[in-house]
């Protein structure tokens, strides 16, 4: 199992970092992974919400299930199950500036196809995407900052 890290300063308190993290239409900006959510309506991720997630990734459509472990004004923590299984973490870490946010990704996969597509997304998060998704959530956070 690869884990990816991946941290940014931001001018807002953990509790907006959270906010914007947790709204599914934000995620879906910002995720270094390109996914739909299917059959959720809610405006926010909670905890103990368990969603279905539908994307492609080395040109193959897959579906996940992803369960938010945690949800509060510092933590976002979950799992997506499906071909491969990624844990994912953001905290937001309250500073006399604003918040640093640190997010990590662990990746891994079972099978053959899942090992490829481990692989594959190991690849993307190399490349920078967890890094860019960062930079993403800041740029979102601090608009006035990214113009």
């Amino acid at each position: 199992m690869a884990t990816w890290k991946a941290q940014t300063r931001v001018a807002v308190v953990p509790d907006q970092v959270l906010a914007l993290l947790t709204e599914p239409d934000a995620i879906a900006r910002w995720a270094p992974i390109e996914f739909e959510l299917m059959d959720f309506e809610g405006e926010r991720l909670l905890a103990g919400d368990r969603v279905r997630v539908q994307g492609s990734l080395a040109g193959r459509s897959l579906e996940f299930e992803v369960a938010v472990d945690e949800a509060d004004d510092e933590n976002l923590v979950l799992t997506a199950t499906g071909p491969i299984r990624l844990e994912v973490e953001y905290r937001a870490v309250a500073r006399e500036y604003g918040s640093e946010v640190r997010a990590s990704v662990a990746v891994s996969g079972r099978g053959l196809l899942g090992r490829v597509l481990a692989q594959a997304t190991d690849v993307l998060l190399a490349a920078g995407a967890l890094s860019s998704a960062v930079g993403a959530i800041a740029r979102e956070l601090e608009p006035a900052l990214a113009a």
